[in-house]
């Protein structure tokens, strides 16, 4: 039973990162119509720019995670214009040719990282790591609680919290909501679309160098090739639940963190890829929108 508590507390910290990373990648697939692959791997690159700011200033938080914040905004905006001007060159809102998109500008990345950044090693945070093996707030048996965890979950819950009451509650929101609805509708309406876009690359932005904030107090490491491994996750989670519901991708985040380590704690090896994908299998097989809807 401790061992299985354990897990639990494990998943649901790792599920919370889940979800910060589809709600983002699920409000630009919604707003932007581009299924950004590669947006864990932009959220890896600001773990790296705060790691390059904490070695430059003698490690100056403060600064370290300005720098996650901003690289994340400014790479996920210089984007946006490339994806505008492939959707525009097409004639059309081509989602699939914006994944292709997306995974070339991951590739390329990720190979920056690996080649020109520690000489291709993991970086790590050190006394920064709040997660395991630092930051232990409570201990009972194989029950282990960590100061990364309960700030991955307390801020994970804000951050989702905050994202649902801008999209629902709020004039921005509201054009989010009718761009997802009815692209050409909204434009009819008033709406500056392009604007609109522009403002939803912010705020996942935003949100991403939020996660990759939490996602350093959590594993206190990262390594080049995180950002594909989180992508597929990401993406997995979004087929299961329904491509562009943020609800519905609430749910699946935490139910497949917890999934993830139950099995992991009682199985030897990795198997948190094989169950991803095996879980999207069996949705997409039984019902190919997604358990809850695909809203795109």
């Amino acid at each position: 039973m401790e061992l299985f508590l354990a897990q639990i507390v494990n998943g649901l910290s790792l599920g919370s990162i889940y979800v910060l990373l589809v709600s983002g990648f699920n409000l630009l697939l919604l707003v932007a119509r581009v299924i950004h692959y590669s947006y864990p791997t932009v959220v890896v690159f600001s773990m790296y720019a705060a790691w390059l700011v904490l070695s430059l200033t003698g490690g100056n938080v403060l600064l370290a995670s300005l720098a996650a914040v901003v690289s994340a905004v400014a790479f996920n905006m210089a984007t946006a214009p490339i994806f505008h001007r492939i959707m525009k060159k097409r004639g059309e809102v081509d989602i699939n040719t914006t994944m292709i998109v997306s995974m070339g500008i991951g590739m390329i990345l990720t190979d920056f990282l690996s080649h020109s950044v520690n000489q291709g090693y993991p970086i790590s945070f050190g006394g920064f790591a709040l997660g395991d093996g630092g930051g232990t707030i409570f201990r009972w048996g194989l029950v282990s609680i960590s100061l990364g965890q309960v700030l991955a979950l307390a801020a994970g819950a804000l951050f989702v919290l905050l994202l649902f009451l801008l999209v629902y509650k709020t004039g921005p929101g509201r054009s989010f909501r009718a761009m997802a609805e009815d692209p050409n509708g909204a434009k009819l309406v008033g709406i500056p679309v392009f604007k609109t876009s522009l403002l939803s690359y912010s705020v996942t932005g935003l949100l991403g160098g939020a996660t990759a904030l939490l996602i350093v107090a959590l594993l206190g490491s990262a390594s080049p090739g995180l950002g594909d491994d989180l992508a597929r996750k990401v993406l997995a989670v979004s087929i299961i639940a329904g491509l562009g519901n943020l609800q519905g991708g609430l749910a699946i985040g935490i139910s497949l963190g917890i999934l993830e380590s139950v099995i992991q704690g009682y199985l030897a090896g990795s198997w948190s890829d094989a169950i991803s994908f095996a879980v999207m299998l069996v949705v997409v097989l039984v019902k190919p929108s997604g358990v809850f809807g695909s809203k795109v």
